[in-house]
């Protein structure tokens, strides 16, 4: 599984086949300059990553 991301580091694109991800960043004008390829699958299996994302715990409340 690959993953198309822009200059900003959003996730634009998800797609199990590389070539359709960067047919995807042609698609909108996307230079090789302005997004990140990445290999999902082996990524994931690299650490475990914390998704707790509850927006109500003080910490995250200013």
């Amino acid at each position: 599984m690959y993953g198309l991301y822009d200059k900003e580091g959003i996730l634009r694109f998800v797609d199990s086949d590389k070539d359709t991800c960067i047919a995807y960043a042609e698609l909108f004008e996307l230079g090789s300059t302005n997004y990140c390829l990445m290999d999902l699958a082996n990524d994931t299996k690299k650490e475990k990553v914390n998704t707790n994302l509850d927006q109500s715990l003080g910490v995250n409340n200013n």
